[in-house]
């Protein structure tokens, strides 16, 4: 049987490739991606925003991430995006982001000089090999809006601003001392994962100890 033809994409120094046929059974999922940061550095987050082939809104993503800079919070939206791709089996990804920087650095057209991004360059570069095919290209902001907005929605709810919008101000005893808080986290493409918000100040050190869970084998 002859073998398929293929489209083949390049991006740096990272080639893609799927078949005509892959391309038409299985159309990309698009994520808009955004980072914002006010302050740079300043309180940070991101917003994502994922649909399917055909267009349909398949999730919404925001996080407040602490006091970081824009760019970092740009990658972390990357990172999220590519994520959830890869834990919902979804096989082809095509990514808009309004930030030049990172697009160029994940296309090879800039190198990576920041000490701060490095590490994150290298795990999105890394997860983004693992799909049958991905893309990232550069739109501008007013394109990006929906996301946009989400990463703000993010920043008004849970910046740890007393008052801030969406986040009201609890009150707390003078001497209190916050006991030890158990949580559940996903470690995945070198990044450690909590599976639920974690609001402390900036600056909080943390104990981490390591105990994978045993999943349960569901009974017939």
């Amino acid at each position: 049987m002859p073998r398929l033809p293929k489209s083949t994409r390049a991006a740096g120094d990272v080639l893609f490739e799927d078949s005509l046929e892959e391309q038409k059974t299985t159309p990309a999922h698009q994520a808009n991606i955004d980072g914002a940061a006010r302050g740079n550095p300043g309180p940070a987050s991101y917003g994502v925003i994922i649909r399917d082939g055909g267009g349909e809104l398949v999730a919404k993503l925001k996080k407040y991430i602490g006091r970081m800079t824009n760019n970092v919070a740009e990658y972390y939206a990357l990172i999220a995006a590519l994520d959830y791709a890869e834990s919902h089996g979804i096989r082809s990804l095509r990514v808009e982001s309004d930030s030049e920087l990172m697009v160029k650095q994940m296309q090879g057209q800039y190198k990576v000089k920041s000490e701060d991004l490095r590490p994150l360059f290298e795990r999105a570069k890394k997860m983004s090999m693992g799909f049958q095919s991905f893309r990232i290209d550069h739109i501008y902001r007013e394109q990006n809006r929906e996301a946009d907005a989400l990463a703000n929605e993010a920043l008004d709810e849970t910046s740890g601003v007393p008052g801030a919008a969406g986040a009201p101000a609890k009150a707390v005893a003078p001497d209190a001392k916050p006991g030890p808080r158990w949580i559940q986290a996903r470690f995945r493409s070198g990044i450690l994962y909590p599976l639920e918000d974690i609001d402390l100040p900036d600056g909080t050190e943390v104990q981490i100890v390591l105990r994978p869970l045993k999943r349960q084998t569901p009974t017939k």
